[in-house]
């Protein structure tokens, strides 16, 4: 009985991680198909979303999806600019290398906010400011249950 109860438990184990490799395969697959999207791709897919979750005019959509594309080819300039030459090897951004792109990033995220908020009347920003990334959502939850166990073990000492 435990020899069949040790198999059962083998292979189910076995087969649960044959599925996590497929899911991070699937993962790279599509972060490669989103590396091969050229910047008027991206522009044209999100300023479509935007019209249809928050129902923009023509004129609307024509100045979000202007405002997108200039964002998405600065990325791509970026990109491109950070890409390792060929033969050699990625290496790590410095403290400081790290600290000018946060800075630059935030900056142009702020700036897409001011253009945003000039574009979209008061109930469409309202809606627009609502949509954030399921991953910053995630990553909330997260960080909010690692502060509150850590609180926890601060109590106890």
């Amino acid at each position: 009985m435990k020899k069949v109860l040790v198999i059962a438990l083998a292979l189910f184990t076995i087969n649960g991680m044959a599925q996590k490799k497929k899911q991070t395969k699937d993962k790279k697959d599509r972060s490669e198909l989103r590396a091969q999207m050229t910047p008027n791709d991206i522009a044209d897919l999100k300023s479509k979303n935007l019209t249809l979750k928050l129902d923009l005019t023509d004129g609307q959509q024509q100045k979000v999806h202007k405002l997108i594309l200039d964002n998405a080819t600065d990325r791509q300039h970026l990109r491109d600019k950070n890409k390792p030459k060929e033969g050699e090897k990625r290496e790590k951004p410095s403290q400081q290398e790290m600290v000018k792109r946060q800075n630059e990033r935030l900056d142009a995220q702020i700036e897409m906010k001011r253009e945003m908020k000039s574009i979209l009347t008061e109930e469409q920003y309202a809606k627009f400011e609502k949509m954030t990334p399921r991953k910053n959502k995630k990553r909330g939850v997260r960080a909010h249950k690692r502060d509150r166990n850590h609180d926890k073990q601060r109590a106890k000492k």
